[in-house]
This record gives structure tokens, sequence and C-alpha cells, in this order.
């Protein structure tokens, strides 16, 4: 795994160059094999990014848009109108704005009251889409995205996988749904072997709050119980960590741009 640390000076410093991180990853995918698939992440620091994409004209100008697959990392238990949705928040500042059509977006169906069924459906979405062998959900055969975004909690957190849960314990399946106590709530989220099978994942961190478990997480011993972003080490892929100067307050590795 090659792991990349770059230290940007704000927030839209940060959604920039991700900006263009996503677009180079698109067309090199798309030139490589024709599609480029992404998972997607929530958070105010992709939204800004989302909203680059579609509103600075260089950078739409160059996103192969027909050729993208959109899948989500997590979804939090609520439905795609309501305020906390990952998807609303994509939709709002991206989908809803771009040329993309409905079915290349894939979103994770949080309305559900039952989120197992949730979790399973998502997984025989990704495994039609990445053309996988059909049957056992728990068949330790995972997609291969091109690109993962995530986002990082104040708490170590990534995509719906927190601290002491069970979907840190998750080897086999591709999605999960997950209850975080600390929340009284359930999640639906993509595993670590999943993420991890990924040929590109790139971190977005920014803030001050976020300083202590940055530090934890990429200078600290390795515990992925207590910081479960440690879990993120793509087997055969990159690694790409781009945080804003308040976050890396704390760092002694990365490189400022």
């Amino acid at each position: 795994m090659a792991r990349e640390i770059r230290i940007l000076s704000d927030p839209p410093a940060l959604a920039k160059r991700a900006a263009h991180e996503f677009v180079q990853a698109a067309t090199s995918a798309v030139a490589e094999k024709g599609s480029f698939t992404v998972a997607l992440t929530g958070g105010s620091t992709p939204k800004a990014f989302y909203s680059l994409l579609v509103n600075d004209a260089a950078l739409r100008a160059q996103l192969p848009w027909d050729k993208m697959l959109l899948f989500f990392g997590d979804e939090r238990h609520v439905g795609p109108d309501h305020p906390d949705s990952n998807f609303r928040m994509a939709n709002e500042s991206m989908f809803s704005k771009s040329p993309l059509k409905p079915e290349q977006v894939k979103r994770i169906k949080g309305e559900y009251p039952d989120t197992e069924k949730a979790a399973q459906e998502y997984e025989q979405v990704l495994r039609a889409s990445f053309k996988l062998t059909e049957g056992r959900l728990a068949s330790g055969e995972f997609p291969r995205f091109d690109l993962v975004l995530l986002g990082m909690g104040d708490e170590g957190h990534t995509a719906s996988l927190f601290p002491g849960t069970r979907a840190l314990r998750e080897t086999k399946r591709t999605v999960v749904r997950n209850w975080v106590g600390k929340l009284f709530t359930e999640r639906i989220t993509l595993t670590a072997p999943a993420i991890n099978n990924s040929a590109s994942v790139i971190f977005m961190v920014a803030g001050a709050a976020k300083a202590l478990a940055l530090k934890g997480v990429l200078e600290g011993p390795c515990e992925p119980e207590q910081l479960p972003a440690q879990m993120i080490q793509p087997s055969n892929g990159k690694l790409l960590w781009l945080v804003d100067a308040s976050a890396a307050a704390m760092l002694s590795v990365g490189t400022r741009e």
C-alpha cells in the first residue's frame, strides 16, 4: 500500500484538490476500461467538492459523465429526502445539477425499516453492477471500485465503521448494517475489506476537532477497534489523505501544498 498525506491550507483548497483527484481518477479509469466506479461519502467537505465538480466549468467539462457509476460508502437509517441523508446531500450538491442519468446513481435504501434488508439489497446491487458471482452474500468476493471517498469523525470512525461496533469484525460481506450505540441508530455501511479492495481511496479531513484523532490514526499504534480509520489500507491500491492545516496541526508527517 502506498500512503500519501497532503496538507492543504483550508477547506476550499482541500475541496479543489479532491476535485482534481476525482477528475484524474475518472479520466484514467475510462481511458483504461471505459467506465468509472466511485463510492461517495457524506459530510461538509465532500459537499463543497461535489459542488465544484458541477459548478467549475473546467472541471465539469473534463468529467466523462456518461461513463460514471456512483455508489455510496454508507447511509443513515433515513429516507432519501431526510436532511441527514447522504444521498440527499449528494443529489442537491451534484446529481441534480449534472448530466447524470438516474440509473447511474445507486443509492442505499436507508428508508427501509429493516436495515439488514437494505444492506443485503445493496450488496446484491453491487454484485450485479460489478458482475460478481451470484450466490451467498458472505462470499469474500468484493467489488473493485476505481475510487472510494471517505471522511473521518473526530473519534476516528470512517464510513459508518464506528469504534467498538460489530461491523469492524466483518471479513466476508461487502455491505452490513451496523448498530451505533452512541448515536442510538442503525447505519448501513461498506465493510473495511470491501473498501480495501479498491484501486484508490481518498480521505478528506478538515477542522481542528479532528486533529487529535487524525494524529492517532496516522502516527499512533495500530488500534483499529479504537480508531477504525486505521483499518483502511488498500491491499492493491493507493491511499491518499487530504487534510487541511487545522486537522493537521498535531501531525509530524505529511507534505504541505
